[in-house]
């Protein structure tokens, strides 16, 4: 008897390390609407050997905390696709990526193309797509009927009509809107200060135009809303809720090329879950699961007809923006060289002080 129930005690006990080996935890890094409650149980119930376990954060956050371990503590973060590079050639914090166990078929080629341009080093791949959005501009278009470009928020037919924000991307757009590419010049830090200077000396220019320098998009909301300003630079994202609370104020792509950026896929280097991961990515991208993981970020899907695949009151404003041409035309954020966003920092200091913004 006494044999039996020690056989008995093994048997259990081994079903038990079993079960315990086989059980698994997704730890998933990640911004604050990627990962749905409704998603994650039905990946659960899908594969009910793995939990997924979630931490919500931001581009500097992600790379601070898998800086400070190393690359440890999480298997799947996505990071917004121009900060990878320089994080990996610095800190070496993800692990190249086996496309072998990713469906890349799935994804948008111009999307795919784009992050992997920017994410390659040494031929590995480090990162795929998920989502994106972009920024551009939007005009109620019952009284600014003619906005295309970024100079158009210095247009005198709009004085004192127009807003735009002080940061990067309007740096960024004006640049673009003088005939230059800004990112080619991060390569020549000395051409891109000169272009800088002159990018800030004509944001300046455009003062008078300018009816306020929005900070969120609440206050962007109301002044668009209210009819105080007719065009503003934007994210579009802001664009497609007033929509659907106007039908006048659409995004506009600058027909320079909206900027976008691509949230992506990336495994750190130190992670223990890596099929899990890969089970995750496959499965955020399956067309059913897009919609639910769409309705909560209110980004698009970098497959093909990902705006196809978004709620009815965001598809709508979506396809009244952008055309195949505009999806053509995208220009995506280029990695960032040590020290450019001080310069760029300092450009828009330089702003601030001459307008009051």
């Amino acid at each position: 008897m006494k044999s039996y129930l020690l056989v008995m005690g093994l048997a259990a006990s081994t079903a038990l390390t079993s079960t315990a080996v086989s059980a698994e935890t997704l730890r998933l890094l990640t911004w604050g609407s990627y990962a749905p409650e409704a998603l994650v149980e039905k990946f659960e119930a899908q594969y009910p050997d793995i939990t997924v376990e979630v931490t919500f954060s931001n581009n500097e956050e992600m790379i601070a905390k898998l800086r400070a371990t190393g690359g440890a503590g999480f298997d799947l973060a996505q990071p917004s696709h121009d900060r990878i590079y320089a994080a990996q050639l610095e800190y070496e914090i993800y692990k190249p990526l086996d496309l072998s166990q990713i469906d890349t078929s799935v994804m948008s080629s111009v999307h795919l193309d784009a992050v992997k341009g920017n994410t390659t080093i040494d031929g590995e791949v480090y990162a795929v797509p998920h989502q994106w959005g972009t920024s551009g501009l939007m005009a109620d278009m019952s009284m600014a009927p003619d906005v295309s470009g970024w100079d158009d928020l210095c247009n005198p037919a709009y004085a004192g009509k127009t807003s735009m924000r002080l940061r990067r991307t309007i740096l960024l757009g004006t640049a673009f809107a003088m005939g230059e590419d800004p990112f080619a010049m991060y390569a020549d830090l000395d051409a891109y200060q000169d272009l800088l200077d002159r990018v800030a000396d004509k944001l300046i220019e455009c003062k008078a135009n300018i009816k306020a320098y929005w900070q969120g998009g609440d206050d962007l909301s109301a002044m668009m809303l209210s009819g105080e300003i007719v065009a503003s630079e934007t994210w579009d994202s802001t664009a497609y809720k007033l929509f659907n609370q106007n039908e006048n104020i659409v995004f506009i792509p600058p027909e320079t090329g909206a900027l976008t950026w691509i949230d992506t896929f990336v495994i750190p280097a130190k992670g223990k879950a890596d099929d899990a991961a890969y089970k995750w990515i496959n499965f955020v991208m399956q067309p059913e699961n897009i919609s639910i993981m769409s309705g909560s970020t209110g980004a698009i899907a970098a497959v093909p007809g990902g705006a196809d695949l978004l709620p009815e009151d965001k598809k709508k404003a979506v396809n009244a923006a952008f055309t195949e041409e505009d999806i053509a035309n995208l220009k995506f954020f280029a990695n960032i060289p040590p020290g450019v966003e001080d310069m760029e920092g300092k450009a828009l200091e330089k702003i601030k002080a001459a307008t009051g913004g």
